[in-house]
């Protein structure tokens, strides 16, 4: 039933659903990894969510550097959401398929938030950039309308990215076989069932890379060796631990993230069990991990979270 069959067997316009296999496990464990999804899940909504309300009822944190963590939940907040509550459905079914528009919409969707967060993760390096130096300058360079054209020019680059990757993925012919083996519409797995030349979409992603994915990297690197230099040129000791502790808690974060992702596009392909593991980090453990990032190492949230607390 799940044999890949001739090539050109059929297409895209014949398939009106896939089937994303998971974890190959054992099936009595189906139930476990549905009980670890949905305890780091509900982390996620509960960590973001309260991020984000902090931001917003307190008026001390009414700072770019804060507008752009605000952001930064929602994206995270969403791309797990757009993954996890359908990998969870699966493991408790028995057939565990998609259908062929929510897979384009569950890819769709990903790919917009992930590329839209690694523009928001350049543009909160340029804001310490900027904090540390240029300070007296700041308020003037990071204006309200700078961050939400930057914020906003985060969104229409991974609009943009989404609608190229996603019509160049979903636009070829498909083999007899509707399996993917991930636990989501991943596009390396999409394109194995694919019976068509794959040259455009490498051509596309290769283009992506260097025109969106890249200059993010380039801005986030060149950003914090303008920084370390800086702060090195700090004369006294608890001046510069004060400096690299406003950027210590971004680093963490940029660092989880590409790290995570990296390691799963850089698995060999015949491993494909680790790159699941590997994707649920990107995808459900960073998510839940920046709101501790930044709650546990920043001051100014850990007093606005106090103050809620005391009202209450």
């Amino acid at each position: 039933v799940f044999a890949m069959g001739d090539k050109g067997a059929g297409n895209h316009s014949d398939v009106t659903d896939f089937i994303l296999v998971g974890f190959r496990v054992r099936p009595e464990l189906h139930s476990l990894l549905f009980l670890i999804f949905l305890l780091v899940y509900v982390m996620v909504l509960l960590g973001n969510i309260s991020m984000m309300a902090i931001i917003v009822t307190d008026s001390q944190l009414n700072t770019p550097m804060y507008f752009f963590l605000g952001n930064l939940s929602f994206i995270d907040l969403s791309y797990s959401t757009v993954i996890a509550p359908k990998a969870m459905v699966n493991f408790l079914s028995e057939k565990k398929t998609v259908s062929f528009a929510g897979c384009t919409a569950q890819f769709f969707f990903f790919a917009l938030f992930i590329v839209t967060e690694g523009f928001v993760l350049a543009a909160m390096a340029y804001d310490r950039f900027i904090a540390i130096c240029n300070p007296l300058l700041y308020s003037v360079h990071m204006s309200r309308r700078l961050c939400t054209q930057l914020v906003a020019g985060s969104y229409l680059c991974g609009w943009l990215s989404s609608i190229l990757q996603t019509s160049t993925t979903f636009s070829v012919s498909f083999c007899a076989s509707r399996v993917i083996d991930h636990f989501y519409c991943d596009s390396y797995q999409i394109e194995k069932i694919s019976c068509s030349n794959l040259s455009v979409n490498k051509m596309v992603s290769l283009s992506l890379a260097a025109f969106i994915i890249l200059p993010t990297i380039v801005v986030i690197v060149v950003s914090y060796m303008y920084v370390v230099t800086t702060v090195l040129k700090i004369p006294s000791s608890e001046g510069r631990k004060k400096a690299f502790s406003t950027c210590s808690s971004h680093l963490g974060v940029v660092s989880l993230l590409y790290g995570t992702v990296s390691f799963v596009y850089l698995t060999p392909p015949s491993n494909p069990e680790l790159r699941k593991v590997a994707s649920v980090f990107y995808i459900l453990v960073t998510p839940m991990l920046n709101p501790l990032i930044y709650s546990l190492r920043n001051n100014d949230v850990k007093q606005a979270l106090g103050k809620i607390l005391w009202k209450k």
